[in-house]
């Protein structure tokens, strides 16, 4: 029997794999995808607004060729960590549920082959963040196949009619990309500007194309409904149509909190907190753990790789002195 099963190998799980290999526990990782599969889904010419040393686990410095790390850089550095420690990773290996209670977990999941298994823990930890699930706009037509919650390169997109949807960072970087390869590109935005956290260098950029009339941009509107070669919008001067091929609809993420629940994991109603130590992370269902963004149910924004990372100290440190 393990001491513990890491549901998810973002950084915050190969962090907790770490500090509990450090301790002498046995531990294994689990992902539905790769190694941080989620920095792999980032836009393929992203830039971390963070420096490297607050990407960093484990004690492993990391590098990179300007102030502020790319997605290819933290990809690199992370597999660096992961067989510098020689933690076991099982990818592409879905986890459907846990049961058993505290001392005597058993994890159920199924491989990319079909295969069932069932791994037997003393303790569980979820770190599976959020960004495999988007949030939906919740109008007619989302589902047409030429709408997209995830934004990698522009490239595909050349000579068509892009709507974005958002105004933070990813919708931002995402408008742009598009309009410098060709696109003719809109966005729409039910706030009143660009949001004020978007990074300082592509914040002036985006909000000069806007000025120029190069990008337009609907503020203080919603999408109303997406058609196969339309959208209709809702806008203060009154609805407007607009033809369009692709429509990003990029307006964030959010944890699984059907998953949790079905674990006995309670939420706050209001703020989808789970009710947890936060001296230890672990929840009201003993023995089970949870790090990084899952403790801060919708605020989202509240954790980061900078400070989720230390989230796996506390739950190895609680999970040695129970052993």
């Amino acid at each position: 029997m393990l001491d513990a099963v890491v549901v998810g190998a973002g950084p915050t799980g190969l962090a907790c794999g770490i500090e509990l290999k450090r301790r002498g526990l046995r531990a294994e990782l689990i992902d539905k995808g790769c190694v941080v599969n989620s920095l792999y889904n980032y836009p393929t010419n992203l830039v971390f607004f963070t420096t490297p040393e607050l990407l960093e686990i484990g004690g492993i410095p990391m590098t990179a060729m300007n102030e502020k790390p790319t997605r290819n850089e933290a990809l690199k550095y992370y597999r660096r960590v992961a067989d510098h420690f020689k933690l076991s990773v099982r990818q592409y290996e879905q986890v459907d549920f846990v049961d058993g209670e505290d001392g005597a977990f058993r994890v159920h999941s199924t491989t990319r082959e079909g295969e069932a298994k069932v791994t037997e823990a003393r303790k569980v930890i979820f770190s599976t963040g959020y960004y495999d699930l988007p949030n939906h706009l919740g109008v007619p037509g989302e589902d047409l196949p030429k709408v997209l919650h995830y934004y990698r390169e522009p490239h595909p997109y050349y000579d068509a009619d892009v709507l974005v949807v958002g105004a933070k960072n990813s919708a931002a970087l995402a408008a742009l990309e598009l309009w410098w390869t060709g696109a003719r590109v809109t966005m729409v935005h039910r706030g009143p500007c660009i949001h004020k956290h978007v990074k300082y260098w592509i914040k002036p950029n985006i909000e000069n194309r806007i000025a120029n009339g190069e990008i337009p941009a609907h503020f203080n509107s919603t999408v109303e409904e997406i058609l196969p070669g339309a959208v209709l919008l809702q806008t203060p001067q009154g609805p407007v149509r607009i033809q369009n091929d692709f429509v990003f609809a990029l307006i964030g993420y959010h944890p699984d909190f059907t998953f949790l629940e079905r674990h006995g994991i309670r939420l706050d109603p209001t703020t989808q907190r789970p009710l947890l130590n936060f001296d230890t992370f672990e929840t009201e269902r003993q023995g089970m753990y949870l790090a990084g963004v899952l403790v801060a149910g919708v605020h989202t924004n509240e954790i980061f790789i900078e400070n989720g990372r230390f989230h796996g100290e506390k739950i190895a440190e609680s999970i040695q002195s129970k052993a």
